[in-house]
């Protein structure tokens, strides 16, 4: 576990240095949230949350922030292949998976970091918690994002050699992920031939428990979205895990 260690506090330390990175990375779900929310509040109507529309969008916006920082931090991966890092790190005495798993713990624990930053700003502005166990509950599945697409960001850079083709295979594939998953929209007046897609979606059971946490209103039971996040973070760790044995530098 001492690998395991080393390497999230590596990335921890690389995410707290850069000042830049945690700045740029509140820019677009800051847009989201104070364009978006205050913008549309008097015009969307969600059902059961009538006139409310920011305190809907608030959890969509989190997971947002999450759910890009944990994917992009799948470069670090690529950026230690070409600066030899990686290759100093596979030749040591240590497997590969806990790399692997430090590698995702600490993109998934510096995705988190950004969700909350993103959260006490959200205070400032409406959102009110429900209580302390509901903030437990968001950060749980703030967790899980993190988990589930840093392991799928280090899945796909376990293949890939150069950055900004990573960069364009993962907003190709991101965007879609996020617009689908209800963060912006209530998936249940989605019509019938989308809401499928929806609900195959992982990121919405993402949305759909952050929002239980911090509203105590879900479209989606909040067990249902822990089981089914939890196998898929699970699962994506396994697939991240499989790809990283096999690469090479």
């Amino acid at each position: 576990m001492d690998i395991v260690y080393a390497i999230w506090l590596r990335s921890i330390k690389r995410y707290l240095r850069s000042k830049s990175r945690i700045v740029g990375s509140l820019g677009m779900p800051l847009f989201f949230m104070l364009v978006l929310g205050f913008g549309l509040n008097s015009i969307v109507r969600v059902p059961g949350m009538e006139g409310d529309y920011i305190s809907f969008l608030i959890p969509g916006v989190v997971a947002m922030s999450v759910l890009f920082t944990s994917v992009f931090s799948g470069i670090q991966i690529i950026w230690d292949k070409q600066f030899g890092f990686l290759k100093e790190t596979l030749v040591a005495p240590v497997s590969r998976l806990e790399i692997m798993l430090g590698q995702t713990l600490g993109g998934a624990t510096t995705a988190v970091i950004q969700g909350l930053i993103l959260m006490v700003f959200a205070l400032f502005i409406g959102l009110e918690p429900t209580g302390v166990t509901g903030f437990v509950i968001a950060v749980l599945f703030m967790a899980l994002i993190g988990v589930f697409f840093t392991a799928f960001g280090i899945a796909i850079a376990s293949r890939m050699e150069d950055m900004h083709g990573f960069q364009l295979i993962m907003n190709f594939v991101i965007f879609p992920i996020f617009g689908l998953s209800g963060a912006l929209f209530p998936i249940d007046s989605l019509p019938a031939w989308l809401r499928p897609l929806t609900l195959a979606d992982p990121l919405t059971y993402g949305v759909e428990g952050i929002r239980y946490g911090l509203t105590g209103a879900a479209q989606v039971s909040p067990v249902i979205c822990l089981a089914v996040l939890a196998g898929c973070a699970v699962l994506m760790t396994a697939v991240g895990a499989y790809l990283f044995r096999k690469i090479s530098v």
